[in-house]
């Protein structure tokens, strides 16, 4: 998959929740406040997720530092990621592991995900100890979700519908009619294989410690993603990292942490590109 769509899709999906109901949350801490008092701000939770924009490279050095600074104070059971897929894990690696044993264990995808942006957050954790867990989808499932009608009943009808107009403005408006329910289908199941992975090492960290999902940020919104598909009873916080800032974003999240403005891209100008005809 690659990472463009991917771009499109999560920006997407936090533009589309705005039409969803938001979900209670707590003022951002300001943007020039230290990495340590917001995560003060945030604990104690099960459950901690960072939602980026997967090519702003200030979110994923905020993304190791979250994972140094926890670990330092002995609170970090795991992180899992969105960029590995389920079932792939560091947990048997020594803290001396190199890159190239971490990206292995992982089956890391340099195309989808270049391990220069998030090698140094799996490596943080790796060399504290800490198991890093895949936690999305594996592509070979992704047929059975397109096809699997319990997934339409997953989401409350607003925050599906919701989903349904992300997916189309995450494809840039270029996917037919008839494969807006199967791709919704797919998001939907993503959200709740990471959810499951999440819970899982949640449910078997030990009092105090905390769970750190990476992710981008249409999953982390609590209105339409992975929150959404969490045990009741288990405790979560969301943030949105946000370039630029985004203050509509405050009422969905528990934190939004700003980051400097980074330049508009428009990612579906290269999609909508005429086809070059082809050669004789």
């Amino acid at each position: 998959m690659s990472p463009l769509p991917l771009l499109c899709r999560c920006a997407a999906l936090s533009m589309a929740a705005a039409l969803v109901a938001g979900c209670a949350g707590t003022a951002a801490d300001a943007p020039d406040a230290p990495l340590s008092r917001r995560l003060d701000a945030l604990l104690p939770t099960q459950v901690l997720i960072l939602g980026e924009q997967h090519d702003v490279d200030a979110h994923h050095a905020l993304e190791r530092e979250t994972v140094q600074q926890l670990a330092a104070r002995q609170r970090l059971a795991a992180v899992a990621l969105e960029m590995a897929d389920s079932g792939r894990s560091t947990a048997a690696l020594p803290p001396t592991a190199t890159e190239g044993q971490a990206s292995a264990a992982l089956a890391w995808n340099e195309r989808a995900w270049p391990w220069s942006a998030y090698g140094p957050v799996v490596m943080a954790a790796v060399g504290a100890g800490v198991p890093v867990l895949g936690a999305n989808l594996p592509r070979a499932r992704m047929r059975d979700a397109m096809a699997d009608v319990s997934l339409d009943a997953q989401l409350p009808p607003p925050a599906w519908q919701a989903q349904v107009a992300a997916v189309r403005d995450g494809h840039c408006g270029l996917l037919p009619d008839s494969q807006m329910q199967p791709m919704t289908r797919i998001q939907v199941a993503r959200d709740r294989e990471m959810a499951r992975t999440v819970a899982q090492a949640a449910q078997a960290a030990g009092p105090g410690r905390v769970v750190l999902l990476v992710t981008g940020a249409g999953h982390a919104d609590p209105a339409l993603g992975v929150p959404q598909h969490l045990p009741t009873d288990m405790k979560v916080r969301s943030v949105r990292m946000a370039a630029g800032g985004a203050g509509a974003e405050r009422q969905r999240f528990d934190a939004l942490w700003a980051t400097p403005a980074v330049p508009p891209k428009d990612y579906c100008a290269e999609l909508r590109k005429p086809a070059a005809p082809a050669r004789p």
